[in-house]
């Protein structure tokens, strides 16, 4: 364990980051889970309601550095890709 008091606070800091940026993830993860699932339930209105928010998060995820821009892109291409699917079929 640190004895300095920086490294003290900056174990500290360390912790309150990690908690901050895990609840951001699993409010991504809960947004992508519901637009799945209302794609595999065929409501392509749901999803389409609920894709604008979660563009929102996935974009200010990756600005602070939470996830990385090509995980951002890659949500956001998968997800346009099967609404689009969904939506044409």
């Amino acid at each position: 364990m640190a004895s300095h008091a920086s490294a003290l606070k900056a174990h500290r800091q360390n912790v309150k980051r990690r908690e901050h940026n895990r609840e951001f993830r699993a409010k991504l993860r809960s947004a992508l889970k519901g637009i799945r699932a209302a794609l595999d339930g065929k409501d392509v209105a749901g999803a389409k309601q609920q894709l604008n928010k979660t563009v929102s998060l996935i974009d200010k995820l990756a600005g602070k550095g939470i996830i990385h821009r090509n995980a951002a892109a890659r949500y956001k291409s998968r997800i346009r890709t099967r609404l689009t699917k969904a939506s044409a079929a």
